[in-house]
């Protein structure tokens, strides 16, 4: 894939024109609702206010299976079938009945971008929407399908967005020192955070620390250095973001949204990855049948609104878990994460959690593939 980097000063020249799909926002859910749309002949536009795969914002860990089911396996990193937590007072292991690994960011993006076929992608900074106009700071783009997959502060919607610490948002910070690790590991420690969890997820030859605040208010980069103090890991490289931990509308005013902008990532664990690209192909099909003529835009907005909303269960009951653990003494919380480790448990409860955006949902619509063209096309 043809990399450029951001266009900044006289470089940015204006950018005013309609397309027949705008998606703005060129991570995970933005480029899973692309990969949907190709060879349908449409005239895609895919905005960002960075070159794909140049602003890495997570850990990138997700479930293995989700990685072959796209054919994204050669940005995989290391695999992981065991999950290590450890509290204050014990150390659970809970040997998994799926693997997880951590990936490539910038290789995982352009993987996904090759599957995409002809589009156009230009870096621009979204200002904000007037009906079917969006507003950028190189221009006005006109577009009747606009997909909003900017993240938490929904740009696109039509009122006024909630920020921290009063929106439902978590706090997450993380380092990437160089090094090397053989497990997964999650800590639970409120010596560390009040409400939230730790983590380290080795990612062949560079290990990914960092720690998580379910409560927005609650700073995170001093327990974040504490943490790879006492794991006798550099404080470097450090990156953060807001996490939503309730699940929004996926339809607004004319707008599909999609990943974080939706709040389609997952309360306790604050997975969003695979569930950002679970939504975003579905949001994909349902404009693909649009462009199609085999649905309207009413329709595809209230069939993809639908969709989204029919998942509010395992969210509800996954965010009144994170809720409660705060409050679980800590001796308590150490016996019943201990007493879960039996392997039939561990099964049931993981398979569970991995239906709430299984990677067989990328097989169950047969998506046409793109003629063998040039996959991107850049305007000046």
């Amino acid at each position: 894939m043809p990399r450029r980097a951001t266009k900044r000063g006289a470089e940015r020249t204006p950018l005013q024109r309609d397309c027949d799909v705008l998606i703005c926002g060129a991570s995970f859910a933005g480029l899973a609702v692309a990969r949907e749309l190709a060879g349908s002949g449409a005239d895609v536009m895919l905005i960002d206010r960075y070159e794909i795969g140049e602003r890495q914002t997570s850990a990138c860990g997700i479930p293995t299976g989700w990685l072959y089911a796209l054919g994204l396996e050669n940005s995989l990193q290391q695999t992981f079938d065991e999950l290590v937590i450890h509290t204050p007072h014990a150390t659970a292991r809970y040997q998994l009945p799926w693997t997880f690994s951590t990936f490539d960011y910038r290789k995982l993006c352009g993987l996904l971008a090759e599957q995409m076929g002809p589009f156009t992608f230009e870096t621009a900074k979204v200002d904000g929407r007037s009906g079917s106009v969006v507003h950028t700071d190189r221009g006005d783009i006109s577009a009747p399908l606009i997909v909003d997959a900017l993240g938490w502060r929904r740009v696109l919607g039509p009122a006024e967005n909630i920020q921290p610490p009063d929106a439902l948002l978590s706090r997450g910070l993380e380092v990437h020192p160089f090094g090397a690790g053989k497990e997964m590991e999650i800590w639970i420690d409120r010596s560390y955070v009040p409400a939230g969890y730790g983590w380290s997820f080795p990612a062949a030859g560079e290990l990914r620390i960092g720690v998580g605040s379910f409560d927005p208010r609650f700073h995170v980069r001093d327990p974040t250095v504490r943490l790879a103090e006492d794991l006798n890991a550099e404080t470097v490289r450090y990156q953060g973001n807001w996490i939503p931990h309730a699940l929004r509308d996926a339809t607004e005013d004319g707008v599909f949204f999609a990943g974080d902008s939706a709040g389609h990532c997952l309360p306790l664990t604050a997975e969003g990855i695979r569930t950002a690209l679970y939504f975003g192909l579905a949001c994909g099909r349902e404009l693909r049948a649009v462009l199609d003529g085999d649905q309207t835009r009413e329709q595809a907005l209230e069939r993809y609104h639908a969709f989204s909303d029919s998942h509010r269960r395992p969210f509800r009951w996954m965010l009144r878990v994170q809720r409660l653990i705060p409050r679980v003494a800590p001796r308590l919380l150490a016996s019943s994460l201990l007493a879960i480790e039996r392997k039939r448990f561990i099964d049931w409860a993981f398979r569970h959690y991995l239906d709430v955006a299984h990677p067989d949902f990328v097989a169950t619509w047969p998506r046409r593939r793109a003629p063998a063209l040039e996959t991107l096309t850049v305007r000046a």
